[in-house]
């Protein structure tokens, strides 16, 4: 764990007092920025594990922030928030974003979602070389962090792919959001099943007719699945 480095952005000092105590007690290599344009520099620089990404920043805020970082990096981000509004939500999901803490927090249930998020990721970069699905004009490589439609490259966020990878993988198998959250975030995720709904969505927009020979299906009152068609 000592060589795990975490990129904390956050313009309130006392916050990122405790946040650095806590997390460098707990063994974790913390550096601090206190806005945004900082932060990307800083990530850059210092090319975290890890990033612990405040909403409300000067200069440009933790949507901007998150949407560069993204551009560049798969590396986990967890979103600090003071409202615990589904919007900010919902948008930090569709942006790329991991996880959430609502502020104020506990620090003990901050470092279990920062040791949850590691431990997929570690989980993700062990997976072999023959983790890859291919169906009719899909190609979902766990090992490369790669999709490919229609035999070219499409940008997705790691989490859309490890959900679409799930489903590929067991494909006309039915899966509840619970079901879903338990095998791709992992049991220990602290949020809700709206998370799902969410990458769904924008699964969908990334695959739609690409192929009639499969589709994201939803089941009413059930869940989803990825149904081949014939």
């Amino acid at each position: 764990m000592m060589d795990t480095k975490i990129l904390l952005i956050d313009d309130d000092p006392n916050i990122c007092d405790l946040i650095k105590i806590y997390l460098e007690n707990e063994g974790y290599d913390v550096k601090v920025a206190s806005d945004g344009v900082e932060g990307l520099t800083y990530f850059k620089m210092y090319e975290p594990d890890l990033v612990l990404l405040d909403i409300m920043l000067p200069k440009k805020d933790g949507w901007q922030v998150c949407r560069e970082i993204r551009e560049q990096s798969s590396k986990p981000i967890i979103m600090v928030t003071a409202k615990n509004e589904v919007f900010d939500k919902v948008l930090g999901l569709e942006l790329g974003a991991d996880d959430f803490v609502t502020k104020p927090f506990n620090i003990k249930e901050l470092s279990a979602r920062v040791k949850a998020v590691l431990r997929r990721c570690n989980t993700r970069s062990t997976q072999s070389d023959d983790d890859v699905v291919k169906f009719h004009n899909i190609e979902i490589s766990l090992q490369k962090y790669e999709l490919k439609l229609c035999g070219k490259s499409v940008d997705v966020p790691p989490k859309e792919l490890e959900l679409l990878y799930f489903l590929a993988s067991n494909s006309n198998h039915v899966f509840t959001r619970d079901q879903l959250l338990d095998k791709v975030w992992g049991f220990d995720y602290l949020g809700d099943s709206r998370t799902v709904d969410v990458h769904v969505k924008r699964l969908r927009e990334k695959l739609e007719g690409v192929s009639n020979k499969w589709t994201l299906k939803t089941v009413w009152g059930v869940g989803y699945k990825f149904e081949i068609l014939g």
